[in-house]
């Protein structure tokens, strides 16, 4: 990486800072400069959006995920009291309310912001593939990258683990993005930097992870090819992923059938014992997708359906009308395995259905895993460093499970989003919203108690 460079920034404490730019982190920053406070908004991918901006749609009314992410995301790099720090991290902060310091580590783009004009010639001439995580392997990459075309701020970033000037091979690679951009904007000498900064409220929004299926050998991910998780499902199904929309196996066939498998590490005491909320929801989103572009016949193998939200049941019933196949009972097995003729060929779901008393065989063409919402893997860390509690699943602590959800036992810092438990995007934004109110109110009474303390200065 180099050495380190490092700068003090002296800025008001009434400031705040927000950590993490998915649509909790930017949402709350959006309200916090809407009461004319400064905020520093740190994400650590190159590009602000979150997990939002990787799906399709939004039930239940099915909304385009991108036209409602995309907006905030370019109101959160244009407002001018938001200063956005992205591909950066913090990773010290002390002090106490209304005077923390914050240290943030700004990683080395090796792109200038300032003179780049976004137009991808570098990454045409890039030499290096890797999968691509925005598209969860589905498609690759190159070393210098921007994550998706709408990317806030538009400008690449270089992998610095997979670029081959880093790496024992750098005859291989000759600088190709160098000699191809014209705007002479990139520069592999670029250092991290370190900055602090003094806020007086902190929002910690740093959102969540979805399991990986890969260890529950029973369902078949990673063994066979038409398995998929459910966020594998969004980026194929989704217009700028890599199939643009269209719904195909891995030999580019249109599948006639579907089964999504719902609870795949929820409600599991192997795994994780909470419901994530969302799976269900999502689970009907992906029948309707499905059906809607392919025609294929889908099925549903659920342990309750649990659709709790404003317009939920009646998506429920929508996609019940659709002629969706609903089996009550949990998956034993996804086996290629077959019995018949109609087997042949197919990935066949072994299930128990609870309602007819006995175990079935479902060939299908396709299988979508609604895998489990989880603390991020590096929640002891984030945890360490704003010295927040976990609860025994892992997510962070909120002040109290009911009358403060957004609070923490530390004074000055609020968490909003998945990293406080698992919840759907209405229900984040609202958090998002009550911890930017706690922020300000906070800010505002430590402006006030300064204003005092001066005046009596003055006076005195």
């Amino acid at each position: 990486m180099g050495e380190v460079s490092t700068q003090y920034v002296t800025n008001q404490k009434q400031a705040v800072l927000v950590v993490g730019a998915g649509i909790a982190g930017m949402q709350a920053a959006l309200e916090i400069a809407d009461s004319e406070h400064k905020v520093y908004l740190v994400e650590r991918l190159p590009t602000v959006g979150g997990r939002m901006m990787q799906l399709d749609k939004t039930f239940p009314t099915m909304d385009c995920a991108s036209c409602i992410g995309t907006p905030k995301m370019s109101q959160v790099g244009s407002n001018r009291y938001i200063e956005l720090l992205t591909y950066a991290e913090v990773t010290k902060l002390t002090g106490y309310a209304g005077n923390f310091q914050a240290t943030i580590r700004k990683k080395a783009r090796s792109v200038d912001i300032a003179k780049c004009t976004g137009c991808g010639a570098c990454a045409e001439a890039c030499p290096h593939i890797v999968p691509s995580e925005w598209n969860m392997g589905l498609s690759t990459r190159k070393a210098i990258f921007t994550p998706f075309p709408q990317a806030v701020p538009n400008v690449p970033a270089i992998d610095r683990s997979v670029c081959r000037i880093f790496t024992k091979h750098p005859e291989k690679c000759g600088a190709a993005c160098v000699r191809a951009c014209a705007a002479k904007a990139i520069s592999h000498k670029q250092q991290d930097e370190e900055i602090t900064v003094n806020v007086g409220a902190v929002i910690v929004t740093t959102g969540y992870d979805l399991l990986d299926p890969t260890p529950m050998t029973q369902f078949g991910y990673g063994k066979y090819t038409n398995v998929y998780t459910s966020l594998e499902f969004e980026r194929m199904v989704s217009s700028t992923g890599p199939t643009q929309g269209h719904v195909q196996l891995k030999d580019g066939t249109t599948p006639k059938s579907a089964a999504i498998l719902h609870c795949i590490g929820s409600r599991d005491r192997n795994y994780h014992e909470y419901c994530s909320r969302v799976c269900c929801m999502y689970g009907l989103k992906h029948a309707h997708l499905i059906h809607e572009k392919t025609g294929a016949n889908v099925y549903q193998m659920y342990i309750d359906m649990r659709c709790f939200g404003k317009g939920y049941e009646e998506f429920y019933k929508r996609i019940s009308d659709e002629g969706v196949n609903f089996v009550r009972g949990k998956v034993a097995q996804v086996t290629d395995i077959t019995r018949t003729d109609e087997e042949k060929g197919k990935l066949v779901v072994v299930c128990e259905d609870t309602l007819l008393g006995e175990m079935i065989r479902v060939p299908v063409d396709m299988v979508i895993l609604s895998v489990a919402i989880k603390p991020r893997a590096d929640a002891k860390d984030v945890a360490a460093i704003f010295g927040l509690t976990q609860d025994k699943d892992g997510f962070f602590q909120e002040n109290h499970y009911k009358l403060n959800t957004m609070g923490t036992l530390t004074d000055g810092i609020f968490l909003a989003g998945c990293n406080q438990g698992p919840k759907d995007i209405p229900d984040t934004v609202s958090q998002s919203i009550g911890a930017a109110a706690k922020a300000i109110a906070l800010v505002s009474q430590m402006e006030k108690k300064q204003r005092r303390a001066g005046a009596e200065v003055k006076t005195g």
